[in-house]
C-alpha cells in the first residue's frame, strides 16, 4: 500500500545545523559540512516556571515543532502531532538513575514527571496552547521511520494535517558509553492531505525490503548511522533537491531489521 502526502514545513536542528535554511546548501553539496556541537535554542515560548525545568529534548523537541510549523505558515496549536524519539530526555534518566544509587535515594517530583516517553509532548501543550492529538512513539534505532508511517497514516486516513516531530538527545556518561548518540538533533515536518499553494513537495510512501539509501557525505553518513532522528536526513537531502532541481528524488530509509520504507518525492507546481 502507498501512501501520498504533501509537505508544507520542514526543519532541522542538529551538529552545525541552527536551521533549514542553513542545512540546505551543505544538504545540497554546496558548503562544506564543518563539524560542530548541536546549540540547543532556549524554549521562549514556555513560562518561565516551566522553562527552567526543562532540558534538552525538549528544547531541542520545542524548537523544531515551532519551525516546521512557521515554514508551513500554519499554527502549531491547530496540528495534531506524532512525536518520536528512541531515547527520550538522557539527562533526566541521567539524573534519576544517581539518586537511586545515593544513600538518600529520593527523586524530586519535576524529575519524575520529566522522565516519562511523552514529557516533550507536554511541554509542546504547554507552549502552544495545542488541545490536538498526540501520538508518542519509540522504536529504536527506527523511530524516525515508525514516525514517519505514523504521520502519513494519519494524514490519508483523518484527511488532516499532521505535525511530525523527531528528536534524539544524548545520555551523559556511563549510559552514553551503553547507549551512544552522536550528538542531539531533531528534525520537524508539516504534512497536508491536499496540494495547497505553500506545497514544497509531494511525498510517496510505502514498505520495501530494499536496503537503506546512504549519504555519499562521509560526515552526514556518521550523524545518519550515529543519531536515530537523523534516519530522516536523506529525506531533507531529497526535500532539498526537488526544490533545487524540480526532478522526481527516490531513496529508501532506514525502518526495521527486515522492513525499510520507500520514498518518492515529487516536485509540486501551483495548487
Amino acid at each position: 500500500m502507498k501512501l501520498t502526502t504533501y509537505i508544507e514545513g520542514t526543519s532541522l536542528i542538529g551538529p552545525a545545523f541552527a536551521d533549514w535554511a542553513s542545512a540546505q546548501p551543505v544538504l545540497l553539496g554546496q558548503q562544506a559540512y564543518i563539524a560542530s556541537k548541536t546549540v540547543l535554542p532556549a524554549p521562549a515560548v514556555l513560562p518561565p516556571a516551566e522553562r527552567r525545568r526543562t532540558g534538552a529534548i525538549v528544547k531541542l523537541s520545542l524548537a523544531v515543532g515551532i519551525a516546521a510549523c512557521e515554514d508551513a505558515q500554519q499554527d502549531p496549536k491547530t496540528l495534531p502531532c506524532v512525536y518520536t524519539s528512541s531515547s527520550g530526555d538522557g539527562d533526566n534518566c541521567h539524573a534519576i538513575c544517581e539518586a537511586l544509587a545515593s544513600s538518600d535515594r529520593a527523586i524530586s517530583p519535576t524529575r519524575f514527571h520529566n522522565s516519562v516517553h511523552n514529557a516533550a509532548p507536554g511541554y509542546w501543550g504547554i507552549a502552544t496552547g495545542a488541545m490536538t492529538n498526540v501520538s508518542v512513539l519509540c522504536a529504536f534505532d527506527g523511530s524516525f521511520g515508525a514516525g514517519l508511517l505514523e504521520s502519513l497514516a494519519q494524514v490519508v486516513a483523518d484527511q488532516t494535517a499532521v505535525l511530525l516531530i523527531a528528536a534524539d538527545s544524548p545520555y551523559p556518561e556511563p549510559l552514553q558509553s551503553a547507549r551512544p548518540l552522536a550528538d542531539a538533533l531533531g528534525i520537524g515536518l508539516v504534512f497536508k492531505p491536499k496540494r495547497t499553494a505553500n506545497s514544497r513537495v509531494q511525498i510517496d510512501i510505502s514498505l520495501t525490503h530494499s536496503p537503506a539509501s546512504h549519504m555519499a557525505n562521509v560526515a552526514l553518513e556518521h550523524l545518519r548511522l550515529h543519531i536515530p532522528a537523523a534516519r530522516g536526513l536523506p529525506l531533507l537531502q531529497a526535500i532539498a533537491q526537488v526544490q533545487q532541481s524540480n526532478a522526481t528524488q527516490s531513496l529508501v530509509l532506514d525502518y526495521l531489521d527486515n522492513c525499510q520504507i520507500a520514498v518518492t518525492v515529487t516536485p509540486c507546481q501551483g495548487t
